[in-house]
């Protein structure tokens, strides 16, 4: 007979084993609902307190843990190399069409083949910038994910492939036997920009596209470094399967089937009958790839008809019922005039292309950046080569590479710098990093320079009229050459009046701004002490949870780990910033200029508590300044970019691609009127 403590034990035991298995299932439904579609119930923070608990069953109970659990997302394991893979069918390529006629041509095949006259029905769907990908899932389970490699063969990445929440561990329907879901896996514009910008602030190299990170990233050996990259994945088509759906008919209603069993299917995917559908569909699309959150770089077009495909077969190399429309690149050729090493605010030295202006993705670029000396190394570029230039990720302009063809016979490799090219300083190679970095942080004009910059500039201080030329100017004077002295300026006043372009009033204008700007809040204050990786997200975080300066600048390492969204390096970053007895006299040097920043405002309710929102347009009630406090101030977060998490987005007139973005998406838009009426009564007063 069972004895009473036993029947306790066993009890809880299954308790705590329902509450897992719920805990799975309920995290695996909301990862479905964010990423499959776009309509999540659920705020960021709420979905971390499920996977947390789900982490700490799993560690007081490891006998609970199964192949399918989220927390096998985080990473395992590394592995000295991947195993090859053979797919069940073979992941073959398709031809590419480059233009109208060659799309004609393809279409008049496809007719000719089928002895068909009248239009044939194509699917049309996004040609994903990224790394192809099939997975295998036996009765549900994912047991194996792999790469195209020559297409019979791939190399197996599972534990990599796990790390992508978009990719489910178990499919959402009982479905026996084999099936193999191919798909691309893929890094948005948005992560591949946020994690440039930290590799180049740590010295490292920056990555050349999204592309090449995402494949990076899949191809790690340490699956732990494939889930900081924040992969996505989204499917378009299907190789093996067992148990093919009976009521399935075409490629369209397959891809629905294959998006109900919980993969991520863009919507943008259409059925168009004959080539003049295609067409306008194809510039369609065109027009609305600057838009998208990811990089693609055309479009397939398959026969819709799964029966015309079996019908058409195949060629030695891939489908004769499908092609690759390809769109033409964003890139440009132009002569690289010159190379300017450049000064950061850091004190990285960072080449800069300066180039014979050209056209290329919507902008005339005349700069472009060369990331750092062992990237120039690398590209082989040299100061007159026709060198060939992009806007990475669609923002930032870098040069590709040169064409060799048209190298002039006395170009020489550039030689890096071994000195500062502002202040003379020998610079430092810090171990483990590509950056040359000047290490004359109080003494080099460059790094004064973009450091008041920084401080003053609208998202931090916001002292207006205290632009880059005035700035230069006074620091040229001998005016400025710290923080501090912004405040000091008031003593200058009868000088700046005396300078070309200032006059009486202009000068009365800035020194009030600088007035203005001691009393900013405490997250613009952090902000605008440039610590490496405290943006303005990272400053709103601290605040909040500081509430004043005081407190912040003695915390400690431990205290830093418990704010939301800061991990190990931030904390270290702003613990060793804080622990330099420079920076703290930097505080106090401000402080007793008169700087007192306003302690951070506790919400005082919870109207959008858990929740993004997003101003776009012009406000016509009150500025955007205003609106996002009044966010923060009912427990919400205010947002600069729209994306699934977005729980609302407030559109005044002229708003442009983050409204187009939001009615993508799904996201509820409302007017600026709309969301005053939701405000609790006296919030405005």
């Amino acid at each position: 007979m069972l004895s009473t403590v036993t029947i306790l034990h066993s009890a809880f035991q299954m308790d705590v084993a329902e509450r897992a298995a719920w805990l799975r299932k309920e995290i695996e439904r909301h990862n479905v609902l964010y990423y499959v579609e776009d309509a999540p119930q659920i705020s960021d923070s709420e979905w971390d307190a499920l996977f947390r608990e789900l982490v700490e069953i799993e560690e007081a109970h490891p006998e609970l843990k199964t192949p399918d659990s989220p927390t096998q997302r985080v990473g395992a394991t590394p592995v000295s190399r991947f195993p090859s893979y053979r797919h069940g069918t073979p992941m073959l390529s398709l031809d590419n069409a480059f233009g109208e006629d060659e799309l004609t041509a393809f279409d008049e095949r496809v007719k000719r083949f089928l002895n068909r006259e009248e239009d044939i029905d194509y699917e049309v769907e996004l040609k994903f910038d990224g790394l192809s990908m099939s997975l295998t899932y036996v009765d549900g389970l994912l047991t194996a994910a792999a790469t195209r490699g020559d297409g019979v063969t791939g190399e197996e990445v599972t534990p990599n492939a796990k790390t992508v929440r978009g990719i489910p561990l178990r499919i959402q329907q009982d479905l026996l036997g084999r099936i193999e879901v191919r798909g691309e896996v893929l890094m948005l514009k948005s992560v591949f920009n946020e994690l440039n910008q930290t590799r180049l602030e740590r010295g490292e190299q920056a990555f050349v596209n999204p592309r090449n990170a995402a494949a990076g990233g899949m191809r790690q050996l340490d699956s732990r470094l494939t889930a900081e990259r924040k992969l996505s994945f989204f499917a378009y088509g299907v190789g093996l399967l067992d148990n093919p759906p009976t009521s399935v008919s075409d490629q369209y209603g397959l891809m629905l089937w294959v998006k109900g069993l919980g993969f991520p299917v863009r919507q943008e995917t259409q059925v168009c009958r004959g080539r003049e559908d295609l067409l306008a569909r194809i510039h369609q699309i065109q027009e609305l790839r600057p838009t998208l959150p990811f990089g693609i770089d055309g479009v397939v077009i398959k026969v819709n008809s799964l029966e015309l495909q079996r019908e058409l077969g195949f060629t030695a190399r891939g489908p004769r019922w499908a092609i690759a429309y390809k769109f033409p690149a964003e890139q440009a050729f132009t002569v690289l005039n010159g190379i300017e090493n450049q000064v950061g605010r850091t004190g990285v030295v960072t080449p800069v292309a300066e180039l014979e202006p050209v056209f290329v993705g919507g902008v005339t670029v005349s700069r472009a950046t060369l990331h750092n000396y062992q990237e120039v190394v690398r590209k082989d570029v040299r100061v007159g080569d026709t060198v060939i230039v992009q806007r990475a990720g669609d923002v930032i302009p870098e040069v590709v590479g040169p064409v060799l063809e048209k190298r002039p016979r006395a170009s020489q490799t550039p030689v890096a710098p071994t000195q500062c090219p502002v202040c003379g300083t020998d610079l430092v190679q810090e171990a483990g990093m590509v950056a040359l970095r000047c290490p004359n942080t109080t003494g080099c004009d460059a790094q004064i320079q973009s450091k008041l910059e920084h401080f003053t500039s609208r998202t931090a201080m916001d002292i207006e009229g205290l632009g880059e030329k005035q700035i230069a100017r006074f620091v040229e004077l001998g005016w400025l050459n710290d923080l501090p002295g912004i405040f000091a300026l008031k003593d200058r006043e009868a000088d700046m009046v005396e300078l070309d372009r200032m006059g009486a009033q202009s000068v009365s204008n800035l020194l009030a701004a600088i007035e203005a700007s001691k009393a900013r809040p405490l997250d613009r204050f952090l902000f605008s002490l440039g610590i490496r990786y405290v943006g303005e997200r990272t400053a709103r975080d601290l605040a909040r949870a500081f509430g004043t300066l005081d407190l912040f600048r003695h915390a400690d390492y431990d205290r830093l780990l418990q704010v939301p969204d800061i991990g190990p390096r931030t904390a270290s970053e702003i613990e060793e910033w804080l622990e330099n007895p420079g920076n703290q006299a930097l505080i106090d040097a401000l402080l007793a200029a008169g700087v007192s920043p306003v302690e951070a405002e506790r919400p005082s309710g919870d109207l959008f508590a858990g929740q993004t929102i997003v101003f776009t347009g012009k406000l016509e009630r009150f500025t955007r300044e205003d609106a996002e406090a009044l966010v923060a101030r009912q427990g919400g977060t205010a947002a600069g970019s729209v994306s699934k998490s977005t729980a609302l987005v407030v559109a005044g007139p002229g708003a442009g691609s983050k409204l187009v973005k939001a009615e993508q998406l799904g996201v509820k838009v409302i007017s600026e009127d709309e969301f005053l009426a939701m405000l609790p009564e006296g919030t405005l007063s």
